[in-house]
């Protein structure tokens, strides 16, 4: 950073190191003399005035400015560049490529193209990683309208403009079940806890607007204990190879009545896991 001139990214870093715990302390002497010697040589590029969230959202948006202004310059040169990107998505096997095709779609001018996704998400059967993919271009071109089509074995109805775009944007309720989580296995299991972050994420975009993900959000604390579970036993199998059942529902609290469907929510998250994260 320093050689690249980057001096307020370097002060940032040098703060949030301080931050963490557990160092050896000549470490942070080291840290808090390099950062001083920094805010002293170059005190223009404090940016301690900027929150990181403003911050984060300012290049949100000027990365979505910059991408719309290349989607209308590549446009503008090629009339059939909307063809050759719904092409890419729709013919090719799912890829960067069908991500990256995607997302400069969002940002191009041209109405067909939601015709042309809509129709495709309720003709062809797809992986529900990218219809979920397809339902956030969707959301992202501004698109209100309800969709009706089949994800997995169910006939769904989506409301486009609820279609969240950041693993944020979706309910607390989802956000808790990841939390119960954490709460069991944070400090004694963090390996566990990493991977089931990963899973989770990818499991409830792949099951959005299905019967499976409105359980989820139930008012009541027994289907997030139920869903927590669920998720701990499905990465444990996948980092160990089983996972002590009786354990795992003593530890949420899972009584004999909600058992089964403790197995239901359990057997939706193997069959996605068997399915494969990468869409093929």
């Amino acid at each position: 950073m320093l050689e690249n001139e980057r001096y307020g990214e370097a002060m940032d870093l040098l703060r949030f190191l301080m931050q963490c715990q557990g160092q050896d302390e000549r470490h942070y002497d080291e840290w808090r003399a390099l950062l001083e010697w920094l805010q002293a040589a170059f005190p223009q590029y404090e940016e301690m005035e900027m929150p990181i969230t403003r911050k984060e959202e300012e290049e949100d948006v000027s990365e979505e400015m910059m991408a719309r202004q290349h989607a209308k310059l590549k446009l503008a040169q090629d009339d059939g560049y909307a063809d050759k990107l719904l092409r890419t998505v729709m013919e090719g096997p799912l890829t960067e490529q069908t991500t990256l095709a995607l997302e400069q779609l969002a940002f191009l001018d041209v109405p067909k193209v939601d015709e042309e996704l809509i129709q495709w998400l309720q003709t062809k059967t797809l992986h529900p990683l990218l219809q979920f993919r397809v339902l956030q271009t969707l959301r992202r071109r501004g698109g209100q309208e309800i969709v009706r089509f089949t994800r997995g074995e169910e006939d769904v109805e989506i409301e486009i403009a609820d279609v969240p775009l950041k693993p944020e944007e979706f309910p607390l309720q989802i956000v808790q079940i990841l939390e119960r989580v954490a709460d069991q296995t944070e400090v004694h299991e963090p390996t566990l806890f990493y991977f089931a972050q990963e899973l989770w994420i990818q499991y409830v975009m792949a099951v959005y607007g299905t019967r499976d993900y409105q359980s989820m959000l139930e008012p009541n604390d027994a289907m997030t204990d139920i869903w927590a579970a669920a998720l701990h036993m499905t990465v444990a199998d996948s980092l160990g190879g089983s996972h002590d059942e009786e354990n795992t529902r003593s530890m949420y609290a899972v009584t004999g009545a909600m058992r089964f469907r403790l197995e239901q929510a359990y057997r939706s998250m193997k069959q996605f896991v068997s399915a494969g994260l990468d869409g093929h």
